[in-house]
C-alpha cells in the first residue's frame, strides 16, 4: 500500500481581487476613498475625516478645498448604520467653519440632518447631528429653514436625552433659534419650556447656562411668561438664585427673573411665596457687582408697572436700593440709579427715599468720574424731586446746588438735561431759587441752551423761565448770551423746544431792555413767522408774541398799530411809522422807514442815519442821558491812568535800588507791572464802552409838559374833566384848532424839516414839534395822559391819521346808570376837548381823510 501524501487547499477564485490594505497620509487621498463602493472602505475613510477636520480648523478648510463636502453629505444617508454614523461625525465637526457652513446653506443638508434626529437613530448620531444644528443655527436664513423643515419639535425631544452631549447641543440650538419670533410661539405649542427648567437641574453648567439664556429669549414672550407661572418657574428661578453654587449663573437667571417680573401677575405670585423678598435680600447681599446690577435692572423693568411699584414699595425696596447705592462698582451705582428714578414714579416710594436718607448718596454719585453714573443719579434727583418740596430741600441740605450747576455744563447731554429739570423744581420755592441764582445759574444755562440735543434744549429753556424772574436775573442773562441762545432756539424744527423757549421769552421779555434786546435778536420776526404756519403755532408762541410786544411798545404800536390804556409810554418810546410784516421784513405803508428785507430797528440805529426827507420818528424822552448822571465806575483820565501806572513802576523800582534785584523779587515785580497793566486796559474799554454809548436826546419842553399836567389838571375831580383839558393843551401846544377842510392849508412839515436840520437828525422830541397835525396830537396826548393814569388808548389810521379812545361814564345824568361806560374818540384838531362817541358820524369822519 503507497504512501498517504497530504491533500493541497484548493486555490482562489480566479475573478476575486486579493484583499489590499492602503496606508495614506494625504487628505486628498482619504477624500477619494469617500466615493468607494465598499463600506468597510467608507467607514474607515469617514472616520479618518472626522479625525482630521477635528483637529483644527486649517483642516477643515483644506478638507472644504478638495470637495469632501458632497460625499460626506450622500454618505449620511447610507443604508449602513457604521458609515452613517460616522459621516454624520465628520459632517457636523466640519459645520463648526463659517465657509463650510456657507457651502452647506446651499445644498438640502438641513433637511437631511434633521431626520437624523429622530428617535431610531444611536447616541452618537444625535449627538453630532444636532452640533450641526446648532452650527447653521448662527445664521438668520439657516434658521429660517431649520423652522421650516420642522426641525424645532426633535431637538425638545432630545432635550431630555440621557446623554449630556446630546443636551447641550440641543439646548444650544434651541437657544439659538429662540432669537426668531417665530420660534418663541412655536416651543409654547410643542411644550418646550418644561424641559428648559428641567435642565437647570443639570450637573453641566454649560448646559444651565444655555437654558437659562433660552428661558430669557423665550420669556420675552408674554404668553410664554403665562405658561412659566404656571409650571412653577417662578420658584424655580427664586430657588435657583438662591443656590450659592450657582453664584456664576445668578446673572443669566436674573434675565428670566426680569422678563418674568414685567407681568403684575408674577410680581403678585412671587411677592406671595415670600420670593420677592428673597430677591431683594439676595441683591443687597450678594458679592458679585454684575448681579447686583442685573438685580436692579431686573427692578427697573418690573417697575415700569405702576402696580409693580406698589408691590415694591410694600417690600420696603427702597431700602436695598439706597444701599446699592453705597456699592464701588459703577455699573451697579449707576443701575440702582435708574431704579430709583422709576420706583420715584410712586409717590409714596418718592417719599420714602426722601426719609431713609436716600438723596444723600444721590447728590455724591453727582461728582461721579463716570458720565453714565452722573446721569442716573441726576435722572434720579430729577423725578424725585418734582412735586417734592421736602427732597428739595433734603437737596439743598446735602450741598447738591453747587454740584447740580457744574452738572449743567455736563459732557454728558442727559446729565445736562437732568440737573436743568432738578434746578427747576427746586426754583418753586422762592428762597431756594434766589440761592441758586446767587450762585451763577443763570449763566451757567447758557452752555445747555447752545446744545444741539433737543432734549437739553428744551429742558434748558424750562429752567431759564424758571430763574430768570427779576430785573438783575434778566440782566445776567442778556450780558452772558444766554438770550441769543434763547432766541435762537425759536427757530428750532422741534415743536418742544419751540414751546418751551417760548415761554422762556414770556416770563423774560417783561421788561423794555430784555424785549428791546429779543427783538434786535430776530425773535420778533421769528414769532411772527410762527404764527403765521398753521403747523408752527402754538398758544406758548402767541403768549410771547404777545409779551415781547407789551414790553416792546414801539414795536407794538408800529405793527398793530394800537396801543391800549394799559400801555403805558415811559421815556424812549419812539414812533418810526405803520409797519406790515411780510415774511421776514417789514414795510411801511408810507414808504418811509421801515423797507422789505430789514428787521425792525431800535433807536439807536435810527439815529445813526443821516437826515432824509421822510416823516420824522418821534421820540417820547425826558430821561437825561446817563453819561450827564452820575457814573456808576468811576473811570479816570488817560492822563491820571498813564501817571499811576508810571507811579506803580516807579515805586516798584525805587524798592530795589541801591542793590542787586533778587530773581524772586524781579519775578514779583514783573507781576505785579502785569497786573496793572491789565487793570488800566480794563478802566480804558469800560470807559471807551460809556464814552461810546449812545443816550436818546432829553425833551425838556415835554418834561415842562408833564410837570403842568400834573400840577394843573391831575386835580380836576372826574376823568372828563381831566380828558378834555389835556385835549386842549395839546392843541395850545401843537399849533391850535384847524377848520375842517383846512388842513392842507395847515403848515406842519417846514418846522418839522427845519427840526430836523438843527437836531442834524431824522429823531424829534415830541415837546419840540409846535405845529402837528393828528399823529403827532394823538401821540403827545396819549403820553401825557399816561403820566397822570388816564386810560387812554392810541389808534393809528392811514395818511397820517391817529386819534385817542377813552371809556367814559355819563356822569352828568343824574340817576342814570353810569355803567357799562362808552368809548369815545377825543377831537384834538377841530374842536379840541371834543368828546365824540364812537359810533357816530363825527367820529367816523375823524379818522378819516
Amino acid at each position: 500500500m503507497g504512501k498517504k501524501t497530504k491533500k493541497d487547499s484548493e486555490p482562489p477564485p480566479k475573478d476575486t481581487f486579493d484583499p489590499l490594505l492602503v496606508e495614506s497620509k494625504q487628505a486628498a487621498t482619504v477624500v477619494l476613498m469617500l466615493d468607494s463602493p465598499e463600506e468597510d472602505v467608507q467607514t474607515r475613510a469617514c472616520e479618518a475625516i472626522y479625525k482630521f477636520a477635528e483637529k483644527c480648523d486649517d483642516n477643515k478648510a483644506l478638507l472644504l478645498e478638495l470637495n469632501a463636502m458632497p460625499a460626506l453629505l450622500k454618505l449620511i444617508s447610507s443604508e449602513d448604520k457604521v458609515v452613517r454614523r460616522n459621516a454624520t461625525m465628520s459632517v457636523g465637526v466640519m459645520a463648526v467653519h463659517p465657509e463650510v457652513r456657507k457651502l452647506l446653506r446651499k445644498s438640502d443638508a438641513i433637511q437631511q440632518v434633521i431626520k437624523l434626529l429622530a428617535p431610531e437613530e444611536d447616541t452618537l448620531v444625535h449627538e453630532f447631528a444636532s452640533l450641526f444644528i446648532a452650527s447653521m443655527a448662527n445664521e438668520f436664513t439657516s434658521k429660517v429653514q431649520i423652522f421650516e423643515q420642522d426641525g424645532i419639535e426633535p431637538l425638545i425631544r432630545l432635550l431630555a436625552d440621557p446623554d449630556p452631549d446630546v443636551q447641550k447641543n440641543a439646548v444650544e440650538a434651541v437657544c439659538l433659534m429662540l432669537q426668531d419670533f417665530q420660534t418663541k410661539a412655536a416651543i409654547r405649542e410643542l411644550n418646550g419650556i418644561q424641559p428648559l427648567l428641567d435642565l437647570l437641574r443639570s450637573e453641566y453648567p454649560v448646559i444651565q447656562e444655555f437654558a437659562l439664556v433660552s428661558l430669557a429669549r423665550c420669556t420675552e414672550d408674554t404668553e410664554n411668561r403665562e405658561v412659566l407661572r404656571e409650571l412653577g418657574g417662578l420658584e424655580k428661578l427664586v430657588e435657583f438664585i438662591g443656590t450659592p453654587e450657582f453664584n456664576d449663573l445668578h446673572v443669566h437667571a436674573l434675565l428670566v427673573m426680569s422678563n418674568c417680573l414685567e407681568d403684575t401677575e408674577s410680581m403678585e405670585l412671587i411677592q406671595s411665596t415670600g420670593g420677592l423678598q428673597k430677591l431683594l435680600q439676595f441683591a443687597a447681599e450678594s458679592t458679585i457687582p454684575e448681579v447686583q446690577q442685573n438685580a436692579a435692572k431686573a427692578m427697573t423693568r418690573a417697575a415700569k408697572n405702576s402696580e409693580n411699584r406698589k408691590i415694591f414699595h410694600e417690600q420696603e425696596s427702597e431700602k436695598t436700593l439706597i444701599q446699592l447705592l453705597e456699592s464701588d462698582n459703577v455699573q451697579v451705582q449707576a443701575a440702582a440709579c435708574q431704579t430709583i428714578a422709576i420706583m420715584s414714579e410712586n409717590l409714596l416710594s418718592k417719599a420714602a427715599i426722601g426719609e431713609l436718607d436716600g438723596i444723600g448718596p444721590l447728590v455724591k454719585l453727582l461728582n461721579s468720574d463716570n458720565g453714565e453714573v452722573r446721569e442716573a443719579a441726576s435722572l434720579a434727583l430729577a423725578n424725585l424731586t418734582t412735586a417734592s418740596a421736602n427732597n428739595c430741600t433734603e437737596v439743598v441740605a446735602e450741598k447738591g446746588v453747587e454740584p447740580l450747576i457744574n452738572l449743567v455744563s455736563d459732557t454728558k447731554e442727559g446729565a445736562q438735561a437732568n440737573a436743568a429739570v432738578v434746578l427747576t423744581n427746586m426754583a418753586s420755592d422762592e428762597i431756594m431759587r434766589t440761592d441758586i441764582q446767587s450762585r451763577g445759574i443763570v449763566s451757567a444755562l447758557t452752555s445747555p441752551l447752545l446744545s444741539k440735543n433737543v432734549v437739553v434744549q428744551s429742558k434748558a429753556a424750562l429752567a431759564v423761565a424758571a430763574f430768570v424772574c427779576d430785573a438783575n436775573s434778566r440782566a445776567e442773562l442778556r450780558t452772558s448770551g444766554g438770550l441769543a441762545a434763547l432766541t435762537k432756539l425759536l427757530t428750532s424744527g422741534n415743536e418742544e423746544v419751540r414751546r418751551s423757549a417760548s415761554w422762556a421769552i414770556v416770563v423774560c421779555a417783561t421788561d423794555t431792555p430784555t424785549a428791546m434786546e429779543v427783538s434786535k435778536l430776530g425773535g420778533l420776526e421769528t414769532l411772527q413767522e410762527i404764527e403765521q404756519s398753521s403747523t408752527r403755532q402754538n398758544q406758548f408762541s402767541q403768549a410771547a408774541l404777545d409779551r415781547l410786544l407789551d414790553s416792546n411798545l414801539p414795536a407794538k404800536y408800529a405793527l398793530t398799530g394800537r396801543l391800549g390804556p394799559m400801555d403805558v409810554i415811559q421815556d424812549g418810546f419812539y414812533d418810526p411809522g405803520q409797519a406790515k410784516y411780510y415774511g421776514s421784513s417789514y414795510e411801511d405803508r408810507e414808504g418811509d422807514w421801515l423797507k422789505p428785507g430789514g428787521k425792525f430797528q431800535t433807536l439807536e440805529e435810527y439815529s445813526k442815519v443821516k437826515p432824509e426827507p421822510k416823516r420824522p420818528i418821534l421820540l417820547v424822552n425826558t430821561k437825561a442821558p446817563e453819561s450827564q448822571a452820575s457814573s456808576p465806575v468811576p473811570v479816570p483820565s488817560e492822563v491820571d491812568m498813564k501817571t499811576e501806572s508810571k507811579v506803580s513802576v516807579k515805586s516798584s523800582r525805587s524798592n530795589v535800588r541801591g542793590r542787586k534785584e533778587s530773581k524772586k523779587e524781579r519775578e514779583e515785580r514783573e507781576e505785579r507791572e502785569r497786573q496793572e497793566a491789565e487793570r488800566l486796559a480794563e478802566l480804558q474799554k469800560v470807559q471807551a464802552e460809556q464814552s461810546s454809548t449812545w443816550h436818546p436826546p432829553a425833551d425838556q419842553a415835554l418834561e415842562t409838559y408833564i410837570t403842568e399836567i400834573i400840577t394843573n389838571v391831575s386835580p380836576l375831580p372826574t376823568t372828563r374833566e381831566q380828558v378834555v383839558a389835556i385835549a386842549q393843551f395839546v392843541s395850545d401846544k401843537m399849533g391850535g384848532p384847524v377848520e375842517r377842510g383846512q388842513l392842507t392849508n395847515f403848515s406842519y412839515e417846514l418846522p418839522i424839516s427845519q427840526l430836523k436840520h438843527d437836531l442834524e437828525s431824522n429823531i424829534i422830541p415830541i415837546g419840540k414839534i409846535t405845529a402837528g397835525i393828528h399823529y403827532h396830537r394823538a401821540l403827545l396826548f396819549k403820553a401825557l395822559c399816561d403820566n397822570i393814569a388816564v386810560g387812554v388808548s392810541l389808534v393809528r389810521g392811514e395818511y397820517g391819521r391817529a386819534w385817542n379812545e377813552v371809556m367814559l361814564t355819563d356822569d352828568e345824568a343824574p340817576g342814570a346808570p353810569k355803567f357799562p361806560p362808552k368809548e369815545y374818540i377825543v377831537d384834538l384838531m377841530h374842536e379840541p376837548g371834543r368828546l365824540m362817541r364812537s359810533d357816530c358820524a363825527d367820529a367816523v369822519n375823524y379818522q378819516k381823510l
